[in-house]
């Protein structure tokens, strides 16, 4: 009996890691922001939308905070925090505006909403940075190539993507329509069975196709800056053919 009962340290520390995994995974939703709408709202004229919840994944306490119907992120720790449940095909309206110079954050799509070693997730990275990053990350003299700061698209995590306009294995706007801090930009993403089309400012600009990943929850991110967010709307379109292995693993229900 003393036998069936012993565990080793390798076991046990595994044991271990999954009770921590669990609770890290079990958050309650943080709050609710921007409204998720089926396609007929607008086909049938109607206009009423339902909250979305997020959950805080790694991010702190206080990080995430709603100011009248303005999302606020200090930026600090990074991370992220997720939609309440995933998103397939649908078009996502969002507003934000960097409050910093150099500001950095974007919002993941088709994510799996699970932290790698750099504490941001896999997915499809709609990319939101101030116009002044360039000039803040030199590198060895050289300033990065301005593309990095008008809505870049590209798989992160082991995420893959074919770029429209290839940089690298990212896809960069074929025009710079980003506005700098203290202005609000809008994106309008339309993403349709493994494609994303990004309208910035009000005129389609960038894409990516292909995407190994085409199912999955929505994160906003937190990455070193304080950003506001503003009018996030959700218009859900008709699911697709997606295979178990296109999409991100479910996290279960806790009671």
């Amino acid at each position: 009996m003393k036998n069936i009962l012993k565990i080793t340290k390798p076991q046990l520390c595994v044991v271990v890691m999954l009770i921590i995994g669990s609770f890290a995974y079990a958050q309650k939703a943080t709050l609710a922001f921007g409204k998720v709408k089926p396609l007929n709202t607008i086909t049938s004229g109607l206009n009423e939308g339902t909250p979305i919840q997020w959950i805080n994944v790694n991010t702190a306490e206080d990080t995430w905070s709603l100011k009248d119907d303005i999302l606020i992120c200090k930026g600090l720790p990074i991370g992220v925090m997720r939609s309440e449940r995933q998103f397939e095909n649908f078009i996502m309206h969002v507003e934000w505006k960097h409050m910093e110079a150099g500001g950095n954050s974007g919002v993941f799509v088709w994510s799996s909403a699970r932290p790698g070693s750099n504490r941001l997730p896999d997915g499809v990275e709609v990319q939101m940075l101030e116009l002044d990053w360039v000039k803040l990350n030199k590198q060895n003299g050289v300033t990065p190539p301005i593309a990095y700061v008008h809505g870049e698209l590209f798989g992160v995590g082991g995420v893959t993507t074919t770029p429209d306009n290839p940089r690298g294995e990212r896809s960069k706007s074929i025009e710079n329509l980003c506005k700098g801090r203290g202005e609000w930009n809008t994106y309008d993403v339309v993403c349709v069975d493994g494609v994303i089309k990004l309208s910035v400012n009000g005129k389609f600009v960038n894409g990516v196709a292909h995407a190994s990943q085409k199912k999955g929850y929505l994160c906003l991110e937190s990455e070193g800056a304080l950003i506001h967010f503003r009018n996030l709307q959700i218009i859900e379109l008709p699911p697709g053919v997606t295979a178990a292995s296109q999409a991100a693993p479910l996290f279960e229900a806790k009671d």
